[in-house]
């Protein structure tokens, strides 16, 4: 069960613009972010929750989607993400255990998402300037946002040819994510 919640757990990009998520659900997904591991349980993250149309449209500008589409415009006007997650820092510089606490706490969110029938994709690349000054929230800084909302794409994992590792759009305009076998892996 839990593997099967890792693998449908994909970066999703496209989401029904019309299936909104509630402050409630966005509670849920940062609760099981609190209820996760924290390096040396110092707790230094914090969330900020965005899930109306007006908050969304000042966002979504600012983030840098799927790099390796490049012949992709990104999703439409209605296929947009329908909440955000942003995780802050105090820190500017962020250490080793404070990036792995991230890390952590964006696993616990987009796997408690999936299980609840929502999708998400961590964005590490958006105008770090422009969303600190949007969501004001006095001396944190925006580290990570998570874009949220109902998949309307297909996402799965395929093998790794000729060593691209690039994900890409294929025939059906299906998302396919390559990964390396466990051979490759396990050295």
């Amino acid at each position: 069960m839990l593997h099967e919640l890792i693998v449908k757990n994909r970066s999703y990009r496209r989401f029904d613009g019309a299936v909104k998520i509630t402050d409630t659900e966005l509670y849920d997904m940062v609760d099981a972010a609190r209820c996760s591991a924290s390096a040396a349980n110092r707790q230094r993250v914090r969330f900020v929750l965005v899930n109306t149309k007006g908050e969304c449209d000042k966002i979504f500008p600012t983030l840098k989607l799927a790099a390796y589409l490049t012949d992709w415009a990104g999703p439409g006007e209605n296929e947009r993400p329908t909440a955000y997650i942003a995780l802050m820092c105090k820190e500017e510089k962020l250490d080793t255990p404070l990036a792995i606490d991230i890390g952590i706490a964006a696993q616990s969110i987009l796997l408690r998402a999936t299980e609840m029938g929502f999708g998400g994709c961590m964005i590490w690349s958006f105008d770090k300037d422009t969303v600190t000054s949007l969501l004001n929230k006095d001396g944190y800084i925006p580290t990570l946002i998570i874009a949220l909302g109902k998949p309307t794409e297909r996402a799965y994992l395929t093998d790794v040819k000729d060593g691209n590792i690039k994900y890409f759009r294929d025939e059906n305009d299906d998302h396919a994510v390559p990964k390396l076998s466990l051979d490759e892996l396990i050295i």
